[in-house]
């Protein structure tokens, strides 16, 4: 038997893994749907005839109050952050899929609360509660598709992240579209009641998936991981392939045990882990840094300030999101086939940046103008194709292949955290550089996401590792090796040549029983 190597299969050969892992991933779902169901509710009728005051000079004659505004948001980061932050603890004692499936239960009991509820501490713990559950749903869905996709196909299958937040965010804005002038409880009870379509997916969807294989190996489950890898690989490779992949990761995580005596958070900072952790924490940093945030909760405001009418402008927010949707199909194509993840990430963050930088020069040079309606309205569609293109389709592949195993939970999960806290941090700032009576610059803050935007580039160029193809084993070894970035392409592994070894002489073995057996008959 020659050397083997694992082969490129295709998608439609992996088409069991994929669907396994579809089905996970539908999870990111609820956080476009919800981005999109509650960014309606603060102007429905409906919603403000129970939860905000009469006000006869507003439009639809209510009101609602800032505070409450404030904390229906920023209630639902906190959430996030904090269940973000514990994932790796309650991974380590209960698994992935135990984690998803409390994220549902938690799902459900929050859209319980904001659907039946008509005071405000009911709807401020439905938020919470929803926090909770989204931080979950988002960390141990990546992190599972992560350890369970083949190698050269995980870009593709993690990537379905922002898929599936693009298809919510569409299915979202839709909805609350068609609810928004209902004068009833209905308005927003509708766009809630969105929120279950995950939950009931996912929970019956999760009794067909198998627990993932490098974390039942981890835990000292052989017999269970051998199981769930043979399931999630089906017929794609023929068995010795299956083989030469078990005994690579069984190999991996022998060497991760004999490197480090614990298993905690603080091992995140420890030796070679510490690189990886900066490196995990700064791409989640860079969805930020994108300026993401900023276009989804002030694009539609700048488009109604710079003339057009609120029906037009939610229209053309509606048509960014589409073009962001089609970013994101464009980004996985161009990781599986062409880029690898570095050089799409860098693609992204100069397109992003350009489009913040077009949106502040327009402003800065043509105030209230056609001109710069019209520059707000493509650069800001151009500005969600791009970021899907990028950042927003390899993000979260690069932060959960970068890190080992036995910290995975615990990394993305902290680096999740830091998301939302950026996000939030974001929320809280931005209204003081744009509004009018405070710094006054309206769309002129994008020269402030410009220049993060190219820092972004440069970061990936010098320091992020291209990892296209490479099994989650190999990077173990090349972060271990301390291999610099610009080697990680082209650095030989030894780990997938000693599993190949092993797995022919199993195989010369089995071949000389065999024909030892022949001869005595």
């Amino acid at each position: 038997m020659s050397h083997l190597e694992l082969p490129q299969t295709s998608l439609w050969a992996n088409r069991k893994c994929l669907l396994i892992c579809c089905i996970v991933s539908i999870s990111n779902l609820q956080y476009g749907l919800d981005s999109a169901a509650v960014g309606g509710l603060q102007a429905m009728p409906g919603f403000l005839k129970v939860f905000g005051y009469p006000n006869p000079k507003a439009a639809g004659g209510y009101s609602i109050d800032s505070t409450f505004q404030q904390l229906i948001a920023s209630l639902l980061t906190l959430g996030s952050f904090v269940s973000a932050l514990t994932a790796g603890t309650f991974s380590h004692f209960f698994g992935r899929k135990v984690a998803l499936w409390m994220a549902c239960i938690l799902n459900a009991i929050a859209c319980v609360l904001q659907m039946t509820s008509t005071t405000q501490v009911s709807i401020y713990m439905g938020r919470l509660i929803l926090g909770f559950a989204n931080g979950f749903l988002v960390t141990f869905s990546n992190i599972y598709t992560s350890e369970a996709s083949p190698a050269h196909l995980r870009g593709v299958i993690v990537a379905l992240f922002a898929y599936w937040v693009n298809i919510g965010s569409i299915i979202g804005a839709a909805v609350t579209n068609a609810t928004k002038a209902r004068m009833d409880k209905a308005s927003y009870q509708i766009p809630i009641g969105t929120l279950f379509i995950v939950p009931l997916i996912l929970s019956v969807g999760l009794l067909f998936v198998p627990e993932s294989p490098r974390y039942l190996l981890a835990k000292g489950r052989e017999a269970q991981a051998r199981k769930s890898l043979e399931t999630l690989r089906g017929t794609s490779v023929p068995p010795e392939f299956i083989e030469l992949e078990w005994t690579e990761m069984v190999k991996g995580i022998e060497e991760e045990k004999r490197l480090a005596t614990t298993v905690g958070a603080l091992d995140m900072f420890k030796g070679t882990d510490l690189r990886r952790t900066l490196l995990c924490f700064s791409i989640i940093a860079c969805q930020t840094g994108s300026g993401i945030w900023f276009i989804i909760s002030y694009g539609t405001y700048f488009l109604i300030v710079s003339g057009l009418t609120v029906a037009e402008a939610f229209k053309y927010s509606i048509m960014a999101t589409c073009l962001g949707f089609v970013g994101v199909n464009m980004g996985m194509y161009l990781m599986k086939r062409h880029l690898g993840r570095r050089s799409i990430l860098m693609l992204g963050g100069t397109i992003c940046g350009c489009c913040q930088l077009a949106v502040a020069v327009a402003a800065s040079v043509a105030p209230g103008s056609k001109a710069m309606q019209s520059c707000l309205i493509g650069f800001t569609a151009l500005f969600k194709w791009g970021y899907n293109l990028g950042v927003g389709s390899a993000s979260y592949p690069v932060a959960t292949e970068l890190v080992s195993t036995r910290l995975r939970a615990w990394t993305v999960g902290g680096a999740t955290s830091l998301g939302y806290f950026l996000a939030w941090l974001n929320a809280f700032c931005t209204p003081y550089f744009i509004n009018p009576q405070n710094l006054a610059w309206g769309a002129k803050y994008g020269y402030i996401w410009a220049g993060s935007n190219f820092l972004c580039v440069i970061f990936f160029f010098f320091f992020m590792p291209e990892m296209k193809g490479r099994t989650l084993e190999e990077i173990d070894e090349l972060f271990a090796n301390r291999v610099s970035a610009w080697k990680f392409k082209s650095y030989e592994t030894t780990i997938g040549t000693e599993a190949a070894r092993e797995v022919e002489e199993k195989a010369l073995e089995q071949k000389g029983a065999t024909t030892e057996v022949h001869e005595r008959i």
